[in-house]
Order: C-alpha cells, then structure tokens, then sequence
C-alpha cells in the first residue's frame, strides 16, 4: 500500500476516487444508492415478484416533507399504484417519446418537464436518460432505470414502478396517453435522486437540462440579449443544444399568472424550433419564426402566428408542412421572433459536452472538472468585500495554452466558460438549506509567479485587481458566464458571497482550445519535523524555574507521566502573564509525551521536556503575532499562516481537517489546541520520515504495519492514562 504524505493523513477523497477508477462515465454510471439495476431485475424474474424498492418507498416520506409531509391534507387520499393498476395495457413508451408526453401535474416542477421536452428532440441525449431496453410485457418484473449526470458523474437511479395516483389518475407528470408512463417514471427517478418529490418543486431549466446531459448552460437577459440572439438560437438547436425560457413576474404571486396573450409568468418554456417563413404577400422579406411549448400540455399563445391566427393563412401549404403546423390544444405554438423577444424575459441554453457532440468537430469543447468545498473557519472566505478571509478561498490555476480560431477576429483571445455548481442544496431542503449566493472572480498570474503552485496570499488580493468575474452573486446552483483573454496563466477563486457558509461545489471551464485547471494544493512537507537539542550553555533564570518544578513534580527517578507533565507545563506557563489561557489538557500533553519520549518509556525526562519546552516556546511566539488582540486565541482563518510559520506546508484538505478538529464554534483556536495542533503535525512527519528511508516522500505499508501503527498510538495513550 503506497502513502504519499498527503495519503498519510489520511487523504480519503483521493483514495475513494482511486477505488472508483473508472465509474461515473457514460459506460460504467454510478450505482446510486449501490443498486444494479439487472442484478435486482433478475432476482425478480427468478422469484416470479415485483421489485419494491426500500430506498424509495412508496410512502409518504418518498412525498415530501412539508407542503406533501405528513400533516399535510394533500398526502391523505393519495395512493400508490402500478400502472397495471391504473390501466390496461400500461406501455413504457408509446409511439416513440415526444414532448407532447409530458404534461404537468400537481407539482411546481415545469421547469424539469421543460427540460424533458427539449430532451425528446435529441433521441442520443433522450436514450441516454431513458435506456430504450425497458418494457411492461417482456421480462416485466416492476423495476426501472435513468441515468442523469451529477457533480461530474453519471449515476444510474433503478425505481420501482408504483406511481402516486389519486382517484386512479396520476397525481405528477403524466402522458397525453393514458397508457403511457416513460415521463412519470422518470419524474419519479428524478425525485429520488433529489430525495423526495417535494424536493422538486421549484427551480431553473438549466439545472434539469445539465443533469440530463452534463453540459453547461448560459443565460441571456432579453434586454441585455446580444443581436445576433436568432443566430445563436438558430445554431444551438442544430448542433442539438437544449434550450428554455420563462417570463418572471414582477410581482411575486404563489400560483403561476396566465396572461391575456395566454403566456404564462413564472412559468418554463421550451424552445423547440427556430424557423423562418416567407408570406405571399411579401416580395424579400422573411418573418422569423420561435416554436414554443407550455409542459402543461395545454394553454398557449393566442397572439400573431398561434394556431388559429390569421397569419397562417398569408403562406404556402409547403410553408406550413416544413414547419410542422397544427390547430391542437396540445401546448405547443409558434411566434414571431419580435413578440418572442417582447414577452419573453430569460432565454436559457445548455451548450452539449463533446460525448453528445462526436459528430461535430467544429464545435467540440475542452473540458476541465475540479471538486471542492468552502469550509467555515479554513475555507470558506466569502467574497471580495471580506479581503481578510476571502485569500482563504479554495484557489485553481487556469491555464490557457491555445488562442481561438477564428479569422474575424484580430485579437489573440482564447474563449472559455467558467460553470461554479454548488452540490446537493435541493436535496438538503428538508434540512433546511436553501442555496447559497455564489460568484467567482479570475485574476491574472504575473509571469514571475508562472508555474508557482503556492496558495496566494492575502497581500496579492490586495494590491491586485480581477482580471474578470461572474456578473453577479447569485442564489443559483450554477454561475456560468463566457470570457474572452489572453493566453497566459490564472486563478480562479470561487466562494459564496457571505463568509463562513458551508457547502461543496464544482468548478468547470469549458473552452473552445487546450486548457488545464487545476486546485492550487502546496506540497507537503515540514522544515523541521525533528527538533533540535538544547544548546549548551548556562541556564536561563527561566530554564532554572522550570528544572525546580520539574524535580518538584518528578521525584527521585526524574521523569513524569502525562499528568505530570500537564501540571508542570500550566505552573510554568501561569508565570506568563501576556498569555491569555485556561492551561494544557490532560489529552494534550499525552501527545507530547508521545512526540518526545525517545526512550519509549512513556514518560519524560528532564532532557527530553528542556527539548519540548523549547519546541513550545518557539511555537508561543508564532501565536502570539498572530493574537492580535490578546485576546488568548487565534482566528482559524489564519492557521493556515500560523501553521506555515512553524515550518509546515499542508494542503488544503489537511487545513480544513485541523479548523474542524481545533477551532470552537466561534472559529476561534486557543493556546492549548495550537500547540496540541503542532505536536500532533510534527509527530505524524516523523513517523512518516522513519517510514520513508529512501527520502523520495513515498511510503509502502503493509496492511499489518498500518495497523500496528494504529495500535501502538492507542497504546500510548493507554500507558499514559
């Protein structure tokens, strides 16, 4: 077994993404949950019953958990059923999935069946979601699978196929057809990853829209929209990019608001064609043309161009077949460009990953995934308006290495996206978690500074401005703008707005040419892991002090246990008054005693406390500069810098481990867990340099010496009880 020292302190997220070595791509997904979808699916078929699935039961919890939880009149008439309860001849998908087999139900969710609809114009993106291997006649055995991108991976969601039904009718999404239930079990799939259906209600298309195909999504304001805003759309549904819209209303009201025109506010849209129609009696000129649909599967636009107009009527017969026009109440209508551009207020396009793109090398983009996590008291800064914490953030290196091609254009540019994701909000709802008010900023490296993988520090924010930032803080799961630099060397520094907000996230660039980016983690390692012997010489008035309590304490054999060693240390350290703290912990001085003891004997004698009585006066000056206040603590936020001073370089995971190991609720450190901090750093290197005899930083444990190792620090502590 390899340890690296980052593997020896106990690196787990490295270790789990090594184990999962190949998961969490298109042709292995993540078993969510740890269930196999054809391993359940037989056991099924060889006992003759239907799946149920205990993950996600058919209960009220699997409902929700306030407006759908258990006090709610809602839940009480509902009941769970399958669809060949329902109905006769159930199918999974009949015809073919359209969009037309997506009609809402008795759920704020328009903005997931938008994103479903715009899925069914792409049969590879639909598949891929939807495995076409399913069915009610062959093989049915009750159970059902999707596959959804999240956080960088697919994940594979096996269901069960009870459906929640009230008076024999569904009660969420629903088909067109009666038999028909691809769209609900999908729903359904959707809701547990999330947690509960409830955890559905409300959100943005983009966010369905990305975990149907791990693509990145931009918006556009209609006001803000640039002029070749038709071009754009026109070109993003060719190369098959998904694509949605909305009216916000400016009053906030808790029901979506039909509008005369029959658009809906506060309501999801999908953008499913873009077209443009010549009218007979028009010699040149076209009218461009946006085709819509309402998820609702009913109440649609009754202005210029909708099913009924009169417009229709000015064109050819040829004109309507290619633009596929119909009179049905079935949700979907066409408009024109300039009336879509008037009611319309947001436009969102998600722009496909280059496994849904194989086909079209032009538009093909590079790709970079980075994971991490804001961790309150180490990590978690908060914006530039916080320029004491906001250093703290974590920090990734961007390196772009090819500019654009693009022959219009004399700038030497490259074109990038940056897409900051935060994790798992929606499903932590019913804890309470709302999202966080997110944003980013990319400042440029100096080219003296290029291929430094240190943490930047605070002075560099300070006296440096950002080259580039999101538009705006933001309370949205994603943050995605475009920018447009020069080669060269950044960093990209991705936080919450407010300081000491906790939560994970993902960072993505996507760019048209070559690019790396990558977390900013110094290498660990310590200047001094071994202390030095006490220089010779004549005792201090200090060193006399501390020798008589030593004997004192000690006795004839001249050694002392933990217990000792904690009154002889909180005697000595009473006599300095500029130190404000309440003593050593009895647990504390056990980890001295084990950094210390060279002898093995489980006590200290007085040589070996003169070496730790140095070793914690070298460390009492570092706390002190960075004490401030006097105030006997120090800030968390600052660790980072305290412990450097003391000759340790840690990365960023280690650094958020010391915070929750060591600072109080108040992000705040004291005396004696700053020392206890440092005994433990300066033990743990030289346990690792006594592994490490060749000195090139890589260890190889057995098994059975990790845990004797674990079992000899449990001793010691024992011993010294």
């Amino acid at each position: 077994m390899p340890y690296t020292p980052s593997g020896f302190f106990c690196d787990r997220l490295i270790r789990e993404r090594e184990r999962r070595d190949g998961e969490g791509s298109l042709n292995k997904p993540v078993r969510f949950n740890g269930q196999d979808y054809n391993t359940l699916r037989q056991e099924c078929l060889q006992r003759k019953g239907l799946f149920e699935d205990d993950s996600f039961p058919a209960t009220v919890e699997s409902l929700g958990f306030k407006e759908l939880g258990h006090k709610s009149n809602k839940v009480k008439n509902i009941v769970w059923k399958r669809p060949k309860e329902i109905c006769e001849n159930p199918q999974f998908i009949v015809g073919g999935a359209s969009r037309t087999d997506i009609c809402q139900g008795d759920l704020g969710d328009c903005w997931l069946l938008a994103a479903i609809a715009c899925l069914t114009l792409n049969e590879k993106l639909l598949y891929r979601v939807v495995p076409q291997e399913q069915s009610y006649s062959e093989n049915y055995a009750g159970i059902f699978h999707f596959q959804f991108w999240r956080y960088g991976d697919w994940v594979d969601v096996v269901i069960d196929d009870r459906i929640p039904t009230f008076n024999n009718q569904l009660v969420f999404t629903k088909s067109a057809e009666r038999n028909e239930f691809w769209s609900a079990l999908l729903e359904k799939a959707y809701a547990k990853l999330h947690g509960s259906y409830e955890a559905l209600k409300g959100g943005n298309t983009t966010e369905a829209m990305e975990d149907f195909t791990g693509g990145v999504t931009e918006f556009y304001e209609m006001k803000e929209a640039p002029k070749e805003l038709y071009k754009i759309m026109k070109k993003a549904l060719a190369r098959g990019s998904l694509m949605g819209c909305s009216i916000d209303s400016l009053v906030p009201a808790r029901f979506e608001t039909r509008t005369v025109t029959g658009l809906v506010k506060g309501h999801a849209y999908s953008v499913t064609a873009v077209e443009e129609c010549k009218p007979s009696q028009q010699k040149d000129n076209k009218v461009r043309l946006v085709r819509l649909r309402n998820p609702w599967g009913q109440v649609e636009w009754n202005g210029p161009w909708s099913d009924n107009s009169k417009e229709w009527a000015t064109i050819s017969k040829v004109e309507k077949d290619k633009l596929q026009h119909q009179s049905a109440e079935d949700g979907e209508f066409w408009m024109s460009f300039e009336d879509f551009k008037k009611n319309y207020t947001k436009i969102e396009i998600c722009n496909l990953t280059p496994d849904a793109l194989e086909d079209d090398k032009i538009h093909k983009w590079t790709v970079s995934v980075n994971e991490g996590r804001w961790v309150r008291g180490c990590s978690a800064g908060g914006c530039r308006n916080y320029p004491d914490t906001f250093w703290t953030n974590p920090q990734y290196r961007l390196r772009l290495l090819e500019e654009d091609d693009d022959p219009d254009d004399n700038e030497v540019v490259c074109t990038f996206v940056v897409a900051l994701m935060q994790k798992n909000r929606r499903k932590e709802r019913k804890m309470g978690a709302n999202l966080f008010t997110i944003g980013f900023a990319i400042y440029e490296v100096p080219k003296e500074m290029h291929g430094n993988k240190q943490h930047m520090q605070k002075d560099f924010f300070l006296f440096n401005s950002s080259k580039a930032r999101s538009k705006s803080y933001i309370n949205l799961r994603e943050v995605t703008q475009r920018f447009r630099l020069s080669p060269g060397e950044y960093v990209i520094i991705p936080s919450t707005y407010e300081p000491h907000q906790e939560g994970e996230f993902i960072l993505r660039v996507f760019s048209e040419k070559r690019n790396t980016s990558e977390e900013i983690e110094n290498r660990i390692e310590a200047d001094h892991p071994v202390p030095a012997p006490a220089s010779a010489g004549e005792e201090s008035e200090e060193d006399q002090q501390f020798r008589t309590i030593f004997q004192e304490i000690a006795g004839d054999d001249m050694e002392i246990t933990a217990n000792e060693l904690k009154n002889v240390l909180n005697r000595v350290i009473t006599k300095h008054k500029d130190l404000s703290t309440e003593g050593f912990s009895l647990e504390s001085c056990r980890s001295m005693i084990a950094l210390m003891d060279m002898d093995g004997t489980g006590r200290l004698n007085l040589q070996e406390f003169r070496h730790l009585w140095n070793k914690i006066k070298q460390w009492q000056g570092i706390f002190k500069d960075y004490d401030a206040d006097q105030s006997g603590s120090i800030n968390s936020y600052e660790m980072r810098n305290a412990v450097n001073d003391a000759g340790f370089r840690l990365n960023n995971q280690l650094y958020d481990i010391i915070t929750m190991r060591y600072a109080n609720e108040n992000m705040n450190i004291d005396f004696d867990s700053f020392i206890s901090c440092l005994v433990r750093l300066e033990a743990m290197f030289r346990a690792f340099q006594a592994f490490d005899q060749d000195g090139d930083g890589t260890i190889r444990l057995s098994v059975l010496e990790v845990r004797i190792h674990v079992y000899m620090n449990n001793l010691m502590n024992i011993t010294q009880m």
